[in-house]
């Protein structure tokens, strides 16, 4: 196959880390071991970053990305701009992460090429690019435009849905979920050794073996339901007065949810120890993983967690729910009720065996349905089917 010249468009990107980011940096990597020339391009959002990086041998380019409001935008929509006509004859795709300004730009800019250009749809719901197209400044303008893309990816049929609804071609719409790497079984040494390399590394995730530990990985962010889980925290101290909560990750909520803590007393028992950009030795270190989501399309952090053998808690909404079967690969509960929230880790801490066992058929099913090697490779055949008909001169049909 020939190796093709990729560009993955991302605003947002290491060392900003959410699901989106990881996603992302995961498909670069990907992409590139399976012989694809890979160049990720994303804002510079802090001005001291500098402008070329590697990540994961993985050429970044930084565009300006000015902090005001609004210029900061437009700034970063022309360097875009500037960069796609400097480089499209020495691109065959581009493939832009999330439905918003930098969409635009690429889709304007290669608008007569014979570049194709693929969208990525990212969250779904309240918090999902559908929906902020709907309340964005210019959102139906830049709906408008991406609806003339050459194919839109929807990570979960939830996704796919909320396109097909915003007038998106259901021709052109392509469902592929989401892919982690799959790890083999976790065992008690690997775990012990997580926690000591954790513990000399940051004060702050210090835990002896005895330790009953949690962990949440993503942004703090309100729709991720973190507020009821630091609220079920003292519940679950009054049978596991060792356990400790790891909220790992950050986001424009990181100082209310500190004040939080803070108020309930917590200081000693949930820790934010910042984003990591890799979370192998934290899920390695834990006994659940919890996710207490209000909304999901499917969640990276989830497939990690099942993918490395992990047991799972997560909040009883679709997305979770097309990754999890209650009782099968993890424990569901009902949102916003941390009672039954701290309940049903409670239930994880007291029958270790149950927990391992659900984990072992979740860490089955993301080896199954859900590895990265495949989703790059579904990728990869969209992209050269796309490309062909493209340097063909082909109109658009059905997928």
């Amino acid at each position: 196959m020939t190796r093709r010249r990729l560009a993955l468009v991302t605003r947002r990107f290491w060392p900003l880390v959410g699901g989106a980011e990881m996603v992302m940096a995961n498909l670069a990597s990907e992409l590139r071991d399976m012989g694809a020339d890979v160049t990720v391009v994303t804002a510079q959002w802090d001005p001291a970053w500098p402008a070329d990086v590697v990540h994961r041998e993985v050429p970044v380019v930084r565009l300006p990305n000015p902090s005001q409001r609004g210029w900061g935008t437009l700034r970063y929509m022309m360097a875009l701009n500037r960069w796609l006509r400097r480089r499209r004859d020495d691109l065959d795709l581009v493939y832009v992460s999330m439905l918003k300004h930098d969409a635009y730009a690429a889709l304007q800019t290669l608008s007569r090429s014979s570049v194709p250009v693929v969208l990525r749809s990212e969250g779904g719901g309240a918090t999902g690019d559908c929906q902020w197209q709907r309340s964005a400044r210019f959102g139906l303008r830049i709906r408008r435009r991406c609806q003339q893309a050459d194919a839109v990816i929807a990570p979960s049929p939830a996704i796919a849905t909320e396109l097909a609804e915003a007038g998106y071609p259901v021709s052109r719409t392509w469902l592929v979920p989401n892919g982690v790497a799959v790890d083999g079984p976790r065992s008690d040494a690997a775990r012990s050794a997580a926690r000591r390399v954790l513990g000399e590394s940051h004060p702050d995730l210090a835990a002896v073996d005895q330790s009953q530990i949690a962990v949440y990985t993503g942004r703090l962010h309100e729709a991720k339901g973190l507020r009821d889980l630091i609220r079920a925290w003292p519940v679950v101290l009054l049978r596991w007065p060792r356990a400790r909560l790891w909220l790992i990750g950050d986001g424009p909520d990181r100082e209310e949810l500190f004040e939080l803590i803070l108020d309930l007393g917590l200081r000693d028992a949930v820790f934010m120890p910042g984003a990591f950009d890799d979370v192998q030795d934290v899920l390695a270190a834990a006994d659940v993983f919890v996710l207490p989501s209000y909304e999901e399309g499917m969640s990276l952090s989830l497939l990690e967690a099942m993918a490395r053998g992990v047991p799972v808690v997560a909040s009883d909404i679709p997305g979770n729910r097309l990754l999890v079967d209650h009782q099968d690969h993890g424990l569901l509960v009902p949102v916003r009720d941390p009672v039954r929230l701290a309940q049903t880790i409670h239930e994880v801490f007291a029958s270790p065996r149950s927990a391992q066992r659900r984990a072992q058929l979740a860490h089955d099913r993301v080896r199954e349905r859900y590895s990265l090697r495949h989703m790059a490779e579904t990728h990869l055949a969209l992209f050269e089917t796309l490309i062909s008909r493209k340097q063909r001169g082909g109109l658009r049909g059905k997928s």
